[in-house]
């Protein structure tokens, strides 16, 4: 069993990134091993997370994977662990749009059998924060909240005021941090700027929230509170598991080369581990610094991240970009997603790309963001006509045209439409999946890096 609560809040800009990634440190700096969840797609935070820890940082994404898969990704991602943490999204209570508690907090909580913290930003109110409380506390039965965490607190006397209306709602005050000039965590058009752009700057602020963390806070009862969670009762998931993910039958292994680096940043540590349960030999590269692509290169993935803000850089790595188009135009599987996507176009905000598809890519003042459904509407590298997947979208970009002669996807939600490309080998979408989903996916496009 492993000791495990999750952190929440009543609404977005609580704190719940501040506490769970304090904790994380905190716990670590204790010398437990901590494993570090986020609830809903996230790329940013679990990279934040895997500073405080060690340990990647891991997704818990209900409406992504179904709700089966919550409690066995959890198990496999918290292996050998001490304690998890799993960080909330939104408000507690909120999900995918008008799908009821589905992707939410609660929904997550109640699937891990986990307690409960409840952050609550407090610097505007004192006795009220009893009744805000309450109603959190008896909203789901079903959900366990085990303690508050004030955030924001404006004095000892303030403290005292909380603390006192708190006294009688039978949910106990763990911890109270004060009002302080915030850690330095800078956002951009998309949130938080990435850890693997700024590195030493995100270690020191991972090392103030531990400090601000371990100050405000009882460490003893939290950890209790966490050792508390009953036996989760589910084996955990393997990517080798299952008839799906066997791997290539001939003994080579088919080298699958993955962008990484600071403009690729956005990825599912399962999707790594899938393909090379599948039969790869799984090598990063960093599109920014390297000229070519790993030796004997099968097979290339290219994740989400910030592309168009390294666009220029990006640009002037001619070699790569004529290596990955020759790559693709030999007929090697690639699968890319959105950033992926962007890179693989003639050009993004005017700056040559790979050219691999006859589209152009800009930016827009417009975000787009939310759960989609999809069907593969032609066949390609990663899923059969016919195969069906939930994903997600987030850019604020555009690329003209939205979709090739042969689309990856026909959405379903919000409109229906279809989208991305493709051509030969290459299978290029907006749309972020999880492949722990439908690992038929990683075990196909191995197969076709082997063939």
């Amino acid at each position: 069993m492993v000791a495990r609560l999750v952190v929440a809040a009543p609404s977005s800009g609580s704190g719940k990134t501040t506490v769970a990634t304090g904790l994380m440190a905190a716990f670590a700096a204790r010398g437990l091993r901590v494993s570090p969840h986020k609830v809903g797609p996230d790329y940013i935070d679990p990279g934040y997370h895997a500073l405080a820890t060690g340990r990647p940082g891991r997704n818990l994404d209900a409406y992504l994977c179904g709700t089966d898969l919550v409690a066995p990704l959890f198990a496999h991602g918290a292996s050998g662990c001490d304690v998890a943490v799993v960080e909330g999204v939104m408000g507690m209570y909120d999900g995918a749009s008008g799908q009821g508690e589905l992707a939410s907090t609660a929904q997550i909580s109640k699937l891990l059998r986990a307690p409960v913290v409840l952050v609550v930003d407090a610097s505007s109110q004192s006795r009220s924060v009893a009744a805000l409380v309450h109603g959190f506390a008896s909203w789901d039965p079903e959900v366990r909240i085990g303690g508050v965490i004030l955030n924001k607190v404006g004095s000892e006397r303030h403290e005292e005021l909380l603390r006192e209306a708190l006294d009688a709602s039978g949910v106990p005050v763990l911890g109270a941090l004060r009002r302080a000039k915030q850690v330095r965590t800078p956002s951009r058009h998309l949130g938080l700027v990435p850890v693997a752009e700024r590195r030493a700057d995100a270690l020191e602020a991972v090392a103030a929230l531990a400090e601000q963390v371990r100050v405000g806070c009882d460490l003893d009862a939290v950890l209790a509170l966490a050792r508390s969670a009953p036996e989760l009762g589910v084996a955990a998931w393997e990517p080798g598991g299952g008839p799906a993910a066997e791997g290539p039958s001939s003994s080579a292994r088919p080298v699958v080369a993955v962008a990484s680096g600071a403009a690729f940043t956005f990825s599912y540590a399962e999707h790594a581990e899938l393909l090379a349960a599948a039969g790869a030999e799984v090598v990063p590269f960093d599109p920014l610094r390297d000229e070519r692509l790993p030796d004997g290169t099968r097979g290339l993935v290219i994740g989400g991240g910030f592309p168009e803000v390294y666009a220029p850089e990006l640009s002037g790595n001619e070699p790569l970009r004529k290596a990955v188009a020759e790559l693709a135009l030999s007929g090697a599987p690639v699968a890319a997603e959105c950033a992926g996507l962007l890179y693989l176009s003639r050009s993004l905000d005017g700056q040559p790309m790979c050219g691999v598809l006859d589209a152009e890519a800009r930016m827009s003042e417009r975000l787009t963001l939310g759960y989609r459904e999809a069907v593969a509407v032609s066949d390609s590298s990663l899923a059969a006509v016919g195969t069906r997947m939930r994903g997600h979208e987030f850019h604020r970009t555009v690329i003209e045209p939205g979709a090739g002669a042969a689309p990856a996807w026909g959405m379903h939600l919000p409109e229906r439409r279809v989208e991305g490309f493709v051509q030969q080998g290459v299978h290029a979408s907006y749309l972020h999946t999880h492949w722990a989903a439908d690992p038929g996916m990683a075990k196909r496009f191995v197969e076709r890096c082997a063939g």
